[in-house]
């Protein structure tokens, strides 16, 4: 992407246009769930909403206030918790989990007693098994009840820390461990040390904790494509509520989205409820998902994986996404944001038959797409563009690398002898012609970096371009280690394929 200071990259996002894409990425849906309500933020403030329908089926309409169930969505709430608790010295992730919850030490895995960590718990990788169907009817079970179910030993499907599997009652864990270094419920915990002091002031773990007269989304179910709707009424909240109970509104979630995004900011908020390093580890993948067979889709997605309580998303296009989503009888949730450009879509229905993670995933695509959000904003280093510049000018003036061995580490004049990278560079400016000498500087043709270490820019020539690329050692005195150049075809070069790094903005000092 083009080179710029620091320009507001969403303000081409306004609400006009936020407000069609949110429209049209619910419209077919819409009809499955007796009220919907949707947002496109930006930096913790909505951009657009979309509220419809009737949350209770009584004539009273649904407002962006309305709160909804957020199931697993509460996820993140834990993590972030129990994050917190990591960082007071409370709890140790790395430990063994039975070290916190005795009854785990019975858990096994082909006979043979197995051991697991809370890290391993928290990010779904302890070789539980997927639980989903089993969890949405256990949610309100008394503690006394899974604890003896724990008691008696798990039986794992994997060995601990090799495989991804969603397990509710292995994340529920995470909760007795909180308990058991507390001496609280982890719901109150949550409360205190999260939700709180964010002032997440209508996101509260039971509709029972919400004031008289609270604009409460009831929960239904339809078996005819929405035809028919039926009350569903809410699972209970009980041992695994610190998994799905909580209740939320679209500002609170855009505001949780905000504060877990700004993480990856230079002036990241609010670092005295959780620093931004832990919401940074929170959203970094610690479990490989495969993203075929699944809600992945391979021609947008190249990877993805489960961080502490949420998933993170490699798009194709728009680089990390994170996001999760949530799902009860009743109820369906799904958030997800943009960390680079603080742009984020949540959406929520009160019927499990509306889906909306795909919903949300639409609509927060559209809006990153019609802003041409960058995947990433990189500042190189100073030495970066220094060594940029100094080579541009040896290449331009067909002088040999060696004129620059200062900047050069020991490997780049072995790896490719002068007189072979001397004869390659002849061959390609016998092609393109060669460079123009009104180009201006290198710093004023740059096309991407893949890091801070790194620097792609172009020579313009008589009958084509050339594309360089150099990359450092950061060492307290940065090297280059690699420096290439080729041939281009259009802003790459020929033959190598167009990736990710093409849409990084280049910040520059």
């Amino acid at each position: 992407m083009s080179v710029t200071p620091t320009p507001s990259i969403t303000a081409a996002l306004d609400q006009a246009t936020a407000a069609a894409i949110l429209q049209g990425a619910i419209a077919e849906t819409r009809h499955l769930a007796p009220a919907t309500a949707a947002a496109i933020t930006r930096d913790g403030e909505f951009v657009a909403v979309d509220a419809q329908g009737m949350p209770r089926g009584d004539g009273t309409s649904t407002s962006r206030g309305t709160v909804f169930r957020i199931a697993s969505m509460t996820k993140s709430f834990l993590a972030a918790t129990a994050l917190a608790l990591r960082d007071d010295g409370l709890l140790d992730l790395h430990a063994p989990a039975a070290q916190y919850v005795p009854g785990l030490a019975a858990a096994t895995f082909r006979g043979r007693p197995a051991s697991m960590t809370l890290s391993s718990l928290l990010s779904n990788r302890a070789g539980l098994t997927e639980d989903n169907a089993w969890g949405d009817e256990m949610l309100g079970e008394p503690r006394e009840s899974i604890a003896e179910m724990v008691d008696s030993g798990l039986r794992l499907a994997a060995l601990p820390d090799t495989e991804y599997h969603y397990s509710n009652l292995g994340i529920s864990m995470i909760g007795r461990a909180i308990e058991a270094v507390t001496g609280l419920p982890v719901e109150v915990v949550m409360q205190q040390r999260i939700i709180d002091p964010l002032g997440l002031s209508n996101t509260r773990p039971a509709a029972s904790l919400y004031p008289r007269g609270t604009e409460l989304a009831l929960g239904f179910r339809t078996f005819d494509d929405g035809t028919t709707f039926v009350e569903e009424p809410y699972v209970g909240s009980g041992a695994l509520a610190c998994i799905g109970s909580l209740f939320s509104t679209l500002d609170d979630i855009a505001r949780w989205m905000h504060f877990l995004g700004t993480a990856f900011d230079d002036a990241p908020i609010a670092e005295d409820v959780l620093c931004a390093a832990s919401r940074r580890e929170l959203q970094s993948a610690r479990s490989m998902i495969p993203i075929t067979g699944g809600r992945f889709d391979p021609d947008l997605v190249d990877g993805a994986g489960y961080g502490y309580g949420v998933a993170i998303e490699h798009d194709r296009r728009f680089g990390r996404i994170v996001q999760h989503a949530g799902g009860l009888p009743g109820f369906s949730s799904h958030m997800r944001w943009h960390p680079t450009t603080g742009i984020g879509a949540v959406v929520f229905g009160n019927s499990d038959a509306f889906d909306a993670a795909p919903v949300a995933a639409q609509a927060l695509r559209n809006a990153l797409a019609a802003i041409d959000a960058p995947a990433a904003i990189v500042r190189p280093w100073p030495e970066t563009l220094a060594a940029a510049s100094a080579l541009d000018d040896l290449v331009r003036a067909q002088r040999p690398l060696s004129d620059a061995v200062e900047l050069l580490a020991r490997n780049v004049l072995r790896d490719i002898p002068e007189p072979v990278r001397a004869a390659r560079l002849r061959t390609a400016i016998d092609e393109v012609g060669d460079p123009l000498p009104q180009a201006g500087s290198a710093l004023q043709r740059i096309l991407t970096a893949k890091d801070a270490a790194s620097l792609r820019w172009r020579i313009p020539c008589e009958r084509g371009a050339l594309i360089c690329d150099v990359h450092l050692m950061g060492l307290h005195r940065p090297l280059v280690q690699s420096f290439s150049v080729r041939v281009g075809d259009g802003d790459i070069p020929r033959g190598a394929a167009a990736d990710i790094t093409a849409h990084h903005l280049v910040e520059l000092p």
